[in-house]
């Protein structure tokens, strides 16, 4: 068994849960962010996903905002429009971290219908070296749990190997000097109500920190990126934020570790505005024992992809809508964010 470099990963993880930032998700596989692009009417491709990742990550001030980015493999290696530097060094510039999505997806999962198992644990050693070697410093792993109460989803079966996968991850990539960011998703599709919500996220999180012992990994050098508890999206009764957020910490403080080294909450199946509106009221909660920040993805992106629509012409605008989206859950993660600021100018 290799040694694991804790000082390393504890550096890097202050970096990352730096107050008043947050971790961007830019890591969608190619064919997720082609289907971005063509919802805007722009041509999918390896040319117009580089020029997609560049609208974000090359954005002035971004830095003021987003303390690492999680990368897809393309964009890794792919270099900004000057043609001169990679997008892992104009991050480092910046005092950005750089960060990887390291799994291979979530594959169906034989004997289990409707249930998902993510691979990529064989060549991980590997490729997280490799990961680590370029500049990259954290990577993230992405589970999917799907409830169905009348199905009797998600299995034990189903939670326990997805949680086995993300413990070996944790453990590889901190032999590399890699930060594990373990994402057990927790789906919104289906008519569930938030108390399954918060029972099938508490069962599976307490699951992952159990695997995670299980195979030694670091708990301070691990970040957990969890859905937050949130009745399914065909349920006719919608939880107030209030609700949403006395959910997502009872679940924490009953299922994570006082000396994780964070957490951080994905905004999976919400709107841009919801997902802010769930993080202020987690955040106006009583202090958790260890950092919380926003890691999203679609809800930081969506809106100015919507504006930028592939033009070179609106990119200021597009960038300005991100900004915006940024700014507001920064104020989010402190409790400072009012619904009312969406619409002033």
């Amino acid at each position: 068994m290799n040694e694991i470099n804790t000082n390393l990963l504890e550096e890097t993880v202050k970096k990352l849960l730096a107050k008043g930032k947050g971790i961007l998700a830019a890591d969608e596989s190619n064919g997720t962010a082609d289907k971005r692009l063509q919802s805007v009417d722009v041509e999918g491709g390896e040319e117009n996903r580089r020029r997609y990742r560049e609208l974000f990550l090359c954005m002035d001030g971004l830095e003021d905002y987003v303390s690492g980015v999680i990368l897809y493999d393309e964009t890794f290696w792919q270099k900004d429009c000057s043609g001169e530097k990679t997008f892992v060094e104009k991050l480092e510039e910046k005092g950005v971290v750089p960060g990887i999505k390291v799994d291979l997806g979530a594959k169906d999962f034989p004997g289990f219908p409707e249930e998902k198992l993510t691979i990529g644990l064989d060549d991980l050693a590997e490729r997280a070296g490799n990961y680590s070697k370029h500049g990259g410093r954290f990577a993230k792993w992405r589970a999917v749990i799907k409830i169905d109460e009348e199905k009797g989803l998600p299995t034990e079966e189903a939670v326990e190997a997805n949680a086995d996968a993300l413990g070996r991850y944790a453990r590889i990539v901190q032999e590399a000097g890699l930060v594990p960011i373990v994402e057990p998703e927790v789906l919104l599709t289906g008519p569930h109500s938030l108390e399954t919500s918060e029972k099938v996220t508490k069962y599976v999180v307490k699951k992952v920190f159990e695997k995670l012992n299980e195979y030694r990994a670091y708990i301070p050098g691990v970040i957990l990126k969890t859905s937050m508890v949130i009745n399914g999206s065909a349920n006719v009764d919608e939880a107030s934020a209030e609700e949403v957020a006395d959910g997502t910490v009872r679940m924490l403080l009953e299922s994570v570790p006082e000396n994780v080294g964070g957490v951080v909450f994905l905004s999976g199946g919400q709107t841009a505005v919801e997902a802010t509106t769930h993080l202020d009221a987690i955040a106006e909660r009583e202090p958790l024992p260890f950092e919380i920040a926003f890691s999203y993805a679609r809800a930081l992106q969506q809106p100015a992809l919507r504006v930028w629509k592939g033009k070179d012409e609106n990119t200021d605008l597009a960038r300005a809508e991100f900004k915006k989206r940024l700014e507001l859950n920064q104020l989010a993660d402190a409790g400072d964010y009012d619904i009312a600021m969406e619409y002033l100018e």
